[in-house]
């Protein structure tokens, strides 16, 4: 490809035509859609949800007594991040200003009236967990900066908040017991930052118990809290386990050390959390990119299955009638929130959203075992057809039987969506998930070009149309992807990507520079030539695909200077790529801003992919 043209624009939000005339993949986007809503412990009926009915991601406070809907934040770039005070009479929602995470928590009265500094004694940082407590005046408030790694403090009303944890390794609050007399968190002072261990506090600071699965040589194990038993002077803690090369649950009781392992024999990963009476727990059981529930009850050990649809339950509740709330979406079905005792809990206003295709499963023989591949194409088509490879983030993370208006679009656009469960994705077995360590990126890649080859050799891809693509870590693996693989792929289309991993090490949040250093084992200066290894800056030279890159100029996570790196030396290089820059962080929250981004990876692939 010859020429070179360079961007650096923000081109104008398109105007929302009315709906007879709006492409269905932009109703995808527009549609008011919901969050599975989180209620108050000590009122039920006090619900806090998510919605972007305004046409931007904002909280709502939901009175399920007199069906009142309050919109709660209002900010240019979005609120997602809020919970309810177990009372139910306040909303905490973190304020981050700029999208760039690095903020502090404020609160409002449900019912309504102005924010507040919710702890006012402490300074902006990132968030690293928060547990309220049910007298209403009293939170554990988790804090990360650069400068002091974790800190944890208790805030109590009316007295300056005390610091009662710190360590310069990642760190994060996990739950503080029905009665508020125990603190759980979860820590790497073992420097692995992929698996942590568990230690509960006092409120006092000092040691109650602590659980390390990463000692006695078993370096790749970890676990995470999944809550305290809902009851007064109950000290069950459940957490998270993989003793069985799997996530689990198990009751672990902190004043007595017995450890209730449930052994439910299920594939796949499995969380659970407590029936509000903490006489069972819910569980949630995902494999092969789809998910169910079942019922555990404690007494009988009796396994029951909670009825819901075929595809992926991304989130659940058992409500304190017994009944469960989730949230359920397959690929070709929008998500709603259903419950087991009848009908839709929550059904937005206005326009609906209108379904895409479903997909299918393709298992692919890789150089690491067989890859699990999700296949999505226009009804009727057949190949070779012009191919987008939609490569997930994370890394810990899997693409699921679920909707996404993205590769909904592609698909509206006569592409087929291959998406990747590369190695490194969760869902499929521990040794999975942490076989990229070491050559971080290089590994994942040779999943995905596994996969490649049989899109290719089985008529479904056209060899000279491949799009690789992706947002996070999806957006650095395409960068290494067109540059380590050049006669791969047509055009990459990177999305908030690492594309320069040393500068990105240096200029990222404290958590992933934790990140970093376990999966490649050490710094920069330590093991630079790891970090050369996995770093898309140094294969630029041999890109040959015209390269689209999108990115946050407040991103903490991806941080621009790092991309900026890149650009110069493509510039330098005389290659085709555009580049386009907006006020926001790691993504956005505004739909119109989702659809200006969506709309010009179209437009981008449409020019450089051959008719």
């Amino acid at each position: 490809m010859t020429g070179a043209k360079t961007e650096s624009t923000t081109p104008s939000a398109p105007q929302a035509p009315g709906s007879a005339d709006m492409p269905d993949w932009e109703k995808r986007f527009r549609a008011p859609r919901v969050s599975l809503p989180d209620w108050a412990e000590d009122a039920p009926d006090r619900s806090l949800f998510v919605s972007n009915a305004t046409g931007t991601y904002e909280l709502y406070a939901w009175n399920r007594t007199t069906g009142e809907q309050r919109q709660a934040t209002d900010r240019p770039n979005g609120t997602t991040d809020g919970t309810l005070s177990p009372d139910g009479a306040w909303i905490w929602w973190f304020d981050d200003k700029d999208g760039d995470e690095f903020g502090v928590w404020r609160r409002q009265p449900f019912t309504g009236g102005a924010d507040e500094p919710a702890v006012p004694g402490l300074a902006a940082s990132y968030p690293a967990g928060l547990a309220l407590a049910r007298d209403g005046g009293t939170a554990v408030v988790g804090r990360s900066t650069d400068e002091d790694g974790t800190t944890i403090h208790l805030a109590r009303a009316g007295a300056d908040p005390v610091e009662i944890y710190r360590h310069r390794e990642s760190a994060g609050v996990g739950d503080l017991s029905h009665d508020g007399s125990l603190i759980a968190i979860e820590h790497t002072e073992h420097g692995d930052a992929m698996h942590a261990a568990l230690r509960v506090l006092r409120p006092d600071g000092s040691t109650v118990a602590d659980l390390d699965d990463t000692k006695g040589g078993a370096e790749e194990l970890g676990l995470e809290v999944l809550g305290f038993a809902p009851v007064d002077g109950d000290t069950r803690l459940l957490i998270g386990h993989q003793r069985r090369g799997r996530w689990e649950p198990l009751v672990w009781d902190v004043a007595t050390g017995e450890e209730a392992d449930l052994a439910l024999e299920l594939p796949g990963d499995v969380s659970a959390e407590w029936y509000p009476d903490g006489s069972g727990l819910l569980i949630a059981h995902s494999f092969e990119a789809r998910s169910e529930l079942f019922r555990y009850d404690l007494a009988s050990r009796e396994l029951t299955r909670v009825p819901t649809p075929p595809g992926t339950v991304s989130g659940a509740t058992a409500r304190p009638d017994g009944s469960v709330e989730y949230l359920w979406s397959s690929s070709a079905e929008p998500s709603v929130v259903r419950s087991t005792s009848g009908g839709v809990v929550l059904d937005p206003p206005g326009m609906k959203c209108p379904p895409s295709v479903p997909v299918e499963d393709v298992w692919v023989e890789g150089p690491g075992g067989r890859i699990h591949a999700l296949i999505q194409k226009p009804a009727g088509a057949s190949g070779p057809l012009p191919t987008v490879f939609d490569l997930h983030g994370g890394p810990t993370w899997h693409d699921s039987d679920s909707f996404a208006s993205g590769p909904a679009a592609w698909v509206d656009h006569g592409y087929a969506v291959v998406r990747v469960n590369y190695r490194g994705s969760t869902g499929y077995g521990r040794a999975w998930t942490d076989a990229l360590k070491h050559r971080v990126g290089l590994i994942e890649l040779e999943d995905v070009a596994a996969v490649r080859d049989w899109a290719v050799s089985s008529g479904l891809a056209d060899p000279d149309r491949l799009v690789l693509t992706g947002g996070s870590w999806g957006g650095y693996l395409t960068l290494l992807g067109i540059g380590t693989q050049p006669q791969a792929w047509t055009v990459g289309i990177a999305v908030v990507p690492v594309a320069d991993y040393v500068t990105a090490y240096h200029d990222e949040m404290e958590a992933l520079k934790a990140m970093d250093r376990t999966l490649l084992g050490g710094t920069p200066e330590e093991v630079p030539e790891r970090f050369e290894a996995s770093s898309p800056l140094t294969y630029v030279d041999r890109v040959k695909a015209p390269v689209y890159i999108s990115a946050g100029v407040n991103d903490p996570r991806c941080p621009i200077r790092q991309i900026d790196n890149y650009i110069h030396r493509l510039q330098s290089l005389g290659a085709t790529h555009e580049i386009y820059r907006y006020d926001a962080g790691h993504g956005s929250l505004v739909v119109d801003e989702r659809i200006k981004q969506v709309a010009l990876e179209l437009d981008f692939a449409k020019r450089h992919l051959p008719a």
